[in-house]
């Protein structure tokens, strides 16, 4: 079987191209100035407070004009805190004519942090008082380049630490006076721009270098699929330094006028949405799995199900029709929301499509996405007219996808080709962009014949017999996450006690204990395995033989996971075997 080339999908709707992120933030300024761009809330009070895009704007040019006139023109520039909005004002002021952002994992360890700082060759760092020991750590031990250090939260500078807020101030000062080194500073599209380093341990992630050019085709590629306006105001969860929050849920709203709201923590979410009326989320499928369950129960538990089921059932038949009635029918659902929200995109994961499927029906726009750090994000998306439940869409407008030596059921790697394609890995020589242009993801997948691309597992997980099968763990995962009283699980390949050679399919399962006693009634912990296991055995008898699990641990304690909620695999191997 060849490789076919699929072409990106029509656009949906009409976007701005913007050449680089400076031209946005102009033009934003231009259109958007009056807009609020932020609803910022104090910890310890109930009180909104609201930022301008004139405000805004005029925040990052003073504080890229104070980092010039400091001596950091053209030096890497790392950006490490929770979510806030002096991170994607750091951010900016970096990226848009002082230098190059490099955003650092919040959740990593010291060592890990100080290994970043060093490889990156940073000479300068903006960080949350969270970060302060670190800190100290990276000035007594005089690591890599670094020489300025700038806190998010000191209201003036120190001896050794800048303030950000002072340094805004500064760059206030030196724009009355006529500075002109941020504004008139020259971008070049094609060069890096960010160093985005993969998740993994230090020695072993790579450093992705990312452009103007690819993060703008990106941005372009998002406003032709999706329909963001001012109107809207998007809740900041995922981490953001990873590129799919950077991109979709900070830079892609900025680009339309639209307001953000940071989420105070995962206990915060229903709360948060009510504060900040916010009406989009992007977030990871296990995110939404869990709200819709929550949803659901307490549809259930008021005794409202029949209603809910019946209203379904009726707002269908009304699209029929063309008329779409969810938002009425299902106010007192959306309301617990916040009353606002419409439009959720997962990403970083496969979603269920029960789950989709549901908020759909309840008339929330659910749409799943599929991206990697290498390309800018987004590959491939549903949108409002192309949705294939199971998928992740089809190509991106701008780009091309193929399957690189498909198999006799279609499978193969995927790869991508077109401008948010990543520049390369920052300090090796690493071939991963062939001449003419394409990138690997490492992910198995095949391409329908309408061009829907459903992701089948990533090349290094698949199990593979020795009777040459391949097994895609993610597919019996879940299948297994579907059980009532399971929170999640981990399939992976045992060798045979008696042929080594040979794997046997295992899976780790980690069950709720309260879902489990209210499920079946029950805390015996035999018991529990005794259930669980028919549950296994009945999932087996709807695969063929070779994927059948043939042995299962039980857990409480949560699986090892990356920031994203991505299994480590690798890690978890190691501490089954």
């Amino acid at each position: 079987m060849g490789e076919r080339i699929y072409k990106g999908c029509e656009k949906v709707f009409e976007a701005k191209k913007f050449e680089n992120l400076k031209e946005m933030i102009t033009n934003t300024k231009k259109e958007f100035g009056n807009e609020i761009a932020f609803k910022l809330k104090e910890d310890d009070s109930e009180k909104i407070n609201t930022m301008s895009y004139n405000e805004y704007i005029d925040e990052i040019n003073s504080l890229g004009t104070a980092l010039i006139s400091i001596g950091l023109k053209d030096k890497r520039i790392g950006v490490i805190s929770e979510n806030r909005y002096e991170w994607e004002e750091a951010y900016l002021s970096v990226i848009c004519g002082t230098g190059i952002v490099v955003p650092l994992d919040k959740s990593l360890p010291e060592n890990e942090i100080l290994s970043l700082i060093e490889r990156s060759e940073m000479e300068a760092i903006f960080y949350s008082s969270k970060y302060d020991e670190v800190m100290e750590k990276a000035k007594e031990d005089k690591i890599g380049k670094i020489k300025f250090f700038i806190s998010m939260d000191l209201e003036e500078k120190t001896d050794e630490v800048y303030s950000q807020k002072e340094l805004v101030k500064l760059g206030k000062d030196l724009i009355k006076n006529g500075a002109r080194s941020f504004f008139d500073a020259e971008i070049n599209n094609n060069e890096m721009a960010s160093m985005l380093f993969t998740s993994g341990t230090t020695s072993k992630s790579k450093a992705v270098m990312l452009s103007h050019g690819n993060i703008c085709a990106n941005i372009y590629d998002i406003a032709s699929t999706f329909d963001v306006t001012k109107e809207d105001t998007f809740l900041s969860f995922l981490p953001l330094h990873h590129v799919f929050e950077c991109t979709v849920g900070f830079l892609y709203p900025v680009s339309k006028g639209a307001s953000i709201g940071f989420c105070q923590g995962i206990r915060h979410i229903a709360e948060n949405l009510k504060d900040y009326q916010a009406s989009a989320m992007i977030a990871v499928p296990v995110l939404f799995d869990n709200m819709y369950k929550k949803v659901m129960q307490s549809i259930e538990k008021k005794g409202k199900l029949g209603k809910v089921k019946f209203g379904i059932k009726l707002s269908k038949v009304a699209k029929i029709f063309g008329v779409d009635i969810r938002r009425k029918l299902f106010k007192e659902v959306l309301d617990s929301l916040g009353g606002k929200l419409r439009l959720f995109v997962a990403g970083g994961a496969a979603f269920d499509s029960e789950t989709e499927k549901g908020l759909n029906e309840l008339g929330i726009e659910t749409y799943q996405g599929y991206g990697l750090t290498e390309t800018a994000p987004v590959i491939a998306a549903e949108h409002p007219t192309c949705r294939k439940l199971g998928s992740i869409g089809k190509t991106f407008p701008s780009l091309q996808t193929k399957i690189i030596e498909p198999n006799e059921m279609g499978i193969g790697e995927l790869a991508v080709k077109g401008p948010s394609v990543m520049l390369g890995y920052y300090g090796t020589n690493d071939d991963s962009i062939t001449e003419d242009g394409w990138f690997a993801t490492g992910d198995l997948a095949y391409i329908d014949k309408d061009g829907f691309i459903f992701i089948t597992g990533r090349k290094k997980s698949v199990i593979v017999l020795k009777n040459g099968k391949n097994v895609y763990p993610e597919e019996i995962e879940s299948l297994i996450n579907k059980v009532p009283g399971v929170k999640e699980s981990f399939v992976y390949g045992k060798p045979e006690k008696d042929d080594p050679v040979d794997l046997k399919i295992c899976t780790k399962i980690v069950y709720d204990k309260e879902k489990i006693k209210e499920e079946y009634n029950t805390e015996d912990e035999e018991e529990i395995k005794k259930i669980l296991w028919n549950k296994v055995k009945e999932i087996n008898r709807t695969m063929p033989t070779y994927k059948y699990v043939k042995e299962m641990i039980l857990t409480e304690e949560e699986l090892i996971k990356t920031t994203t909620l991505k299994i480590k695999r690798f890690e978890e191997i190691k501490k089954v075997l």
